[in-house]
């Protein structure tokens, strides 16, 4: 399946989406994606050929095949068009050249410099947060997820609904050869109502997710009552998350229905996933793996996922995964520190993992520090990765000696499953036991310590 954009001709002006379906056995060629133009305005930013290839990358994301790309070197956008008018003209004549479907810019326009550009060109013009909300909304999984993309686009929509001149001329003089003026001001009413209509959708989507929340802060509040560790992988989309989760859970023997999704790809994963791991050591601790972050991620994505979030800003440590492949990751590391600045997180510990290693010619696993050079598919990596978590997360354990009376075993039995049991003696007034244990456990149960 791969998704068109096409211009509506209704009253509201946005962008209708139409599937493809393919029979069984049919395979899409790069012949049969979508063709398009991307175009981007250089004011002098340091990684704009980057952003450009990843603006690409965003589009092959949503099997669009970008068959040129139109750059222009500006101070700064020009207020109506974007580009300036000559090459405007310029990108008009590509348009019907190549014959492409749309164009794609890689900044956010304004819904005048869309309106204007289609205007010229007759092609359709998306920008860079359209092309991104489209794709979380292809990738969206759970109803969650569902919902907080249909915010994040009905808020995108809103300051871009737009009536046609010639709609609104007829609706004002009552016909077009200027009869009567019973009508005036029809056009405008239109567009109140459409807004009308957006902001109830919106506020219906907002009660939704309100309804849901309750029920994850629920879920969080008993995590929060066990006492556990919370550990959060953030980073870059396509780093290489959900695969370094996945090899997590695979460790600790989780089963395989715990796995998550991952694929080479962008937004493979919008859910946040939480797992619990059990060390050897009976030692626990809840692991998330958080949403991908891009470049120019749209302010309107970032407050619809801030609640998704939530795990990574009450995290006891952070893994920001890092794919070391790639010559533009420190600009992909500058991406994601920002985004954690702009949804709240406060400056928490942090492990730096530069995976993917195995595609560099760098030896690999090694650590500097709090920086750890691995791959998500080496074992040894793997276990490096662990004892860096054990050595930040349970630093705050604690090791005491209990007598615990027969009469309460459960004691007993809740320590040989929640805690590492370092011996365990029967003496005439109970079980003395050597025990290191989180200090809520041992809080809760101080009443036996010896």
């Amino acid at each position: 399946m791969y998704t068109v954009y096409k211009k509506s001709h209704k009253d509201v002006r946005c962008y209708n989406i139409v599937e493809i379906q393919f029979k069984d056995g049919d395979s899409m060629s790069e012949s049969s994606s979508p063709k398009a133009i991307a175009i981007g305005l250089n004011t002098g930013q340091q990684d704009f050929d980057y952003s450009m290839e990843e603006l690409s990358a965003l589009a092959a994301a949503n099997n669009v095949d970008i068959v040129e790309t139109v750059t222009q070197n500006l101070d700064r956008p020009v207020a109506g068009t974007y580009f300036g008018t000559g090459k405007v003209e310029e990108l008009k004549d590509i348009v019907i050249d190549d014959e492409v479907e749309m164009v794609i810019a890689n900044d956010e326009l304004s819904p005048s410099q869309i309106r204007n550009l289609e205007g010229v060109i007759n092609v359709a013009v998306i920008d860079r947060t359209g092309l991104i909300l489209q794709i979380f909304a292809d990738r969206a999984q759970s109803r969650e997820a569902k919902l907080q993309v249909q915010l994040a686009k009905l808020q995108y929509q809103l300051p871009r609904l737009h009536t046609s001149a010639s709609q609104r001329l007829d609706q004002q003089t009552g016909t077009s050869s200027g009869g009567g003026f019973t009508n005036r001001g029809a056009g405008e009413s239109q567009i109140e109502l459409n807004r009308r209509v957006i902001e109830r959708q919106i506020n219906h989507v907002r009660q939704e997710l309100k309804e849901i929340s309750k029920s994850e802060e629920t879920k969080r509040q008993q995590r929060e009552r066990q006492g556990l560790p919370m550990i959060a992988l953030v980073g870059y989309t396509n780093a290489g998350k959900s695969t370094i989760m996945n090899a997590l859970v695979r460790q600790f023997g989780t089963s395989e229905e715990k796995q998550v999704f991952e694929k080479n790809m962008l937004f493979a994963t919008l859910d946040t996933s939480v797992r619990q791991l059990t060390f050897g050591d009976q030692k626990k601790l809840l692991l998330s793996d958080t949403v991908g972050f891009v470049a120019h991620l749209p302010t309107h994505l970032i407050e619809a996922f801030k609640s998704t979030l939530y795990e990574a800003a009450n995290a006891d440590l952070l893994i920001q995964v890092v794919d070391a492949a790639d010559p533009n990751r420190d600009s992909m590391m500058a991406t994601t520190m920002k985004t954690l600045e702009d949804i709240g997180v406060p400056n928490l510990p942090m492990i730096v993992a530069y995976n993917k290693a195995d595609l560099t010619d760098v030896s690999f696993p090694s650590r500097e520090g709090e920086n750890l050079t691995m791959s998500a598919r080496d074992d040894a990596s793997i276990a490096l990765l662990i004892d860096m978590i054990r050595e930040k997360v349970f630093k705050n354990y604690v090791t005491a000696d209990f007598l615990i009376p027969f009469a309460n075993g459960d004691v007993v039995s809740y320590f040989n499953e929640n805690a590492n049991v370092l011996s365990t003696e029967y003496v005439a007034d109970g079980s003395k036991m050597k025990v290191e244990l989180t200090r809520t456990d041992y809080d809760r149960f101080e009443k036996f310590v010896v």
